[in-house]
């Protein structure tokens, strides 16, 4: 096991939040103002607005005018080279074929070019096709830059007047760039020019607490997209807009309504005390099966779920919350569903990435989700059908004592159940032994590599907690008998289901993670490092420092036979200042000054 301790670092931080933090609890973000070593800082109208969109002539620029466009095809199979949804391929893996940077040659990797970006609450990921990179930066700004080395070929600015949101990023088909925007709009833009095919208004009846945070997903003629709801009465959804006309033509409601299927697991409460259901991630795609799959974020409003009435077939699962949902692309028809956790009274959701592997399972070549809630527990679902199949455990947890080996039904531990008298520690804290840093999956070894958070919490039901309407207290603690290391880069091996290598340190992860066919997984940390492990062993290879945190999406792409490794630092979000917190309180880090945002990109000399 290899461990660091990173020296602390001197200076002070622009933390930049969205207004709708809901995932603040007990006065957070003051705590965060005041353990971060900076100053918290809130956008009001878009940050970036006073920024001019600049379209393009792309008959004059060989680039622009030799974009080909990106077919079904392209983003079913996408040439090696580019980077063309959220995590590489519709499957969700975060990993690239590509292998000129490897375990030999790593060392050599220099910094080829940065390009400053907006400021703002971001966590972005930038798509690659034909030697032009799109990027989301923060403040509703896309921009399509030359990937070899930075050059501006066009910027759109969209003008509306909400707070600045952080999200995953944008998706692309054919000649068009899809944009999720603060004012919960999807735009179609021209990947030639810039300029606007199409702008679509999300239909919200006027309820302005919904958020768009994913990146689309792009199947079966539509865009697809989820939308946030931590507080809406009714919950969240899932639409789908016709990518030629821009038309919304269906939308899947995440939480079960009174007298629909689902809809006796909310303890008899009426739709308006439904609340939450958010979909965080981008879905997951699977041409031969047609199904997208999506995850669904818990409900706030616990109290009224606390215990069950037990009145007829009345109960408190609280469906669709924690629930995987496999659905029809075209049409939102829901194919199977399966909650991997029922009654979440902690808010650790089951809302992250779903990644589709193939693995062999008693003898058989079958079609797998993977997938991990907040407790870092991994769950693997046959595709086709939503059979449960396995867990895999990497022992932060103590929420449950048992997993049903059938059914995958999570037993829970009533020792930390959601006492009045006793303080109760639960593990992990409720912003997750794992968090929106998405995991990484090398198919051909069967490696998955996930950042986690060792971190716990003490609990009282003490009616003083601010974020479970239960009003259950949640203090933020370290792992009992801690070693003082609270970042983890766990490896585990599929086909085995068993753990793997761990690098452990003090100063937790930023950054999702990605993984290569060259034998590397890259992982960016709170202390503005950026990392190269080797898959096999977790040895570091190589590590560099940006100028700022890479709370983000890295990437890696090829023009012209040379390969280059991407990630943007300085973007931060809610979540970068919450850990900003819990560093400096536990082990008394402090971050280094940090430069203005930009995008690094890395290649061999």
């Amino acid at each position: 096991m290899k461990q660091i301790i990173p020296k602390l670092l001197a200076g002070f931080i622009v933390l930049s939040l969205s207004h709708a933090a809901s995932f603040a609890q007990q006065d957070e973000e003051a705590e965060v103002e005041e353990n971060s070593g900076g100053i918290l800082q809130r956008y009001g109208s878009n940050a970036a607005s006073s920024l001019e969109s600049v379209s393009a002539d792309a008959s004059s620029i060989p680039l622009l005018r030799d974009y080909s466009s990106v077919t079904d095809e392209v983003l079913q199979n996408p040439p090696d080279s580019d980077w063309v949804t959220w995590r590489r391929t519709y499957d969700n893996l975060g990993f690239s074929n590509l292998d000129q940077i490897n375990r030999k040659s790593v060392a050599d990797l220099q910094l080829a070019w940065t390009q400053e970006v907006t400021q703002g609450n971001n966590m972005p990921t930038p798509l690659v096709h034909d030697g032009i990179m799109f990027l989301y930066s923060a403040g509703d700004v896309v921009l399509a830059l030359d990937a070899t080395n930075g050059e501006l070929l066009w910027r759109y600015t969209h003008d509306g007047k909400a707070v600045t949101s952080h999200k995953f990023g944008i998706a692309l088909y054919e000649d068009k760039v899809l944009v999720p925007t603060s004012d919960l709009h999807m735009v179609a833009l021209n990947a030639r020019t810039g300029e606007v095919i199409w702008d679509h208004a999300v239909d919200t009846d006027e309820v302005t607490d919904y958020a768009l945070r994913s990146a689309p997903t792009i199947a079966g003629g539509q865009v697809i997209q989820g939308i946030t709801a931590s507080f809406v009465p009714g919950g969240g959804f899932i639409f789908a807009i016709d990518l030629e006309t821009g038309s919304e033509t269906w939308r899947f409601n995440t939480l079960a309504r009174p007298g629909e299927p689902g809809g006796n697991t909310w303890n008899n409460i009426p739709l308006e005390e439904r609340q939450g259901g958010s979909v965080w991630n981008t879905g997951a795609y699977d041409a031969d099966l047609d199904l997208v799959f999506y995850g669904v974020s818990p409900t706030y409003n616990t109290g009224p779920l606390l215990y069950s009435l037990g009145v007829g077939s009345v109960n408190n699962d609280a469906l669709y919350t924690n629930t995987t949902l496999a659905l029809r692309p075209a049409t939102g028809e829901l194919v199977w569903h399966y909650q991997h956790v029922a009654n979440d009274q902690f808010d650790l959701d089951w809302a992250f990435e779903r990644s589709i592997v193939e693995l062999e399972v008693d003898g058989e070549m079958k079609k797998v989700i993977i997938t991990a809630g907040k407790p870092a527990l991994f769950d693997a679902l046959d595709a086709e059908t939503g059979e449960y199949l396995f867990s895999v455990d990497p022992g932060l947890q103590n929420l449950f004592s048992a997993i049903n080996p059938v059914t995958g039904e999570k037993i829970p531990n009533p020792n930390v159940f959601p006492d009045a008298e006793e303080v109760r520690t639960v593990c992990p804290y409720y912003q997750g032994g794992r968090n929106w840093h998405a995991s990484s999956i090398n198919n051909d070894t069967g490696f998955l590599f996930v950042p986690i958070f060792e971190v716990c919490m003490d609990t009282l039901l003490d009616d003083t907690g601010t974020l479970l309407s239960s009003g259950l207290r949640a203090d933020t603690r370290p792992v009992p008998n801690t070693d003082g290391n609270y970042g983890r880069l766990q490896a585990i091996n599929l086909k085995t289901r068993e753990l793997a290598w761990q690098y452990r340190q003090e100063v937790v992860p930023a950054s999702a993670s990605l993984a290569t066919a060259g034998g590397l997984v890259f992982l960016g940390y709170l202390d503005n490092t950026f990392k190269a492990f080797d898959q096999q062993s977790g040895e570091i290879l190589w590590e560099t420092t940006l100028g700022s945190i890479p709370a983000a999406f890295p990437i890696t792409y090829s023009v012209d036979g040379k390969q280059y490794v991407a990630v943007v630092a300085g973007q931060l979000n809610i979540h970068t200042g919450v850990w900003l917190g819990l560093q400096n309180r536990f082990s008394g880090f402090v971050p280094a000054s940090q430069d203005p945002a930009a995008l690094w990109v890395f290649a061999l000399d």
